[in-house]
């Protein structure tokens, strides 16, 4: 069997439950965990705005969770720029991140503060989903902090700006977050509709 490369971007704690998903983990896949934060112990300690480290075009997918609304949203293009250049040309991306639209109902409810779901980091708030878990930015973590953020249509037009060919997307309204499949080369519609259908949660 050859061994496809995943770079699992913003990996964290090994024993965090940030895991690749479950369609992604098989002996066909050789995770390669990048981190900002060397406690985490990661393969790769870098920031995904500068992935010096990992060479062009050298892996198969990356799998991005929760990482990109932690830089500004002038930098969301250079961090897709980066995701870019280190895929092969038959390499796809899944990035997920919080669901602002969903995120918003709780505010205009006036639920900025109560509880919308539990973590294994303790109960997330509108607020914490906002602007970063106040948990972890009152212990330090400051690189945790959210700098921007997306809707379904926004983060699919920033990918395709940053000229990922064919996209397929989901809201969980239910988990608050938005999934997206890119492809760096064109695909059919029904093939990239497939690969969703597999590797997007429900």
């Amino acid at each position: 069997m050859t061994t496809k490369s995943i770079l699992h971007v913003g990996a964290g704690y090994r024993n965090s439950g940030a895991n690749l998903p479950v369609s992604l983990q098989s002996p066909e896949w050789n995770e390669i965990r990048l981190d900002i934060d060397p406690a985490c112990e990661p393969d790769i300690i870098g920031s995904m705005l500068d992935m010096q480290a990992v060479a062009d075009a050298s892996m198969d997918a990356i799998y991005s969770a929760h990482n990109i609304e932690h830089v500004y949203a002038h930098e969301v293009p250079i961090v897709l720029k980066e995701f870019l250049r280190v895929l092969k040309p038959s390499g796809f991306l899944v990035v997920t991140c919080p669901d602002l639209q969903t995120v918003c109902s709780l505010v205009a409810e006036n639920k900025l503060t109560e509880t919308a779901y539990v973590s294994p980091a303790g109960p997330i708030t509108p607020l914490d989903i906002l602007y970063g878990h106040r948990g972890a930015l009152a212990g330090g973590r400051h690189y945790m902090a959210h700098k921007c953020g997306f809707t379904m249509d926004t983060l699919v037009n920033a990918l395709l700006d940053a000229e990922f060919q064919s996209t397929v997307g989901r809201r969980r309204a239910h988990c608050f977050d938005l999934w997206v499949l890119a492809s760096k080369s064109r695909m059919l519609e029904a093939d990239i509709l497939q690969m969703g259908g597999t590797l997007l949660p429900q």
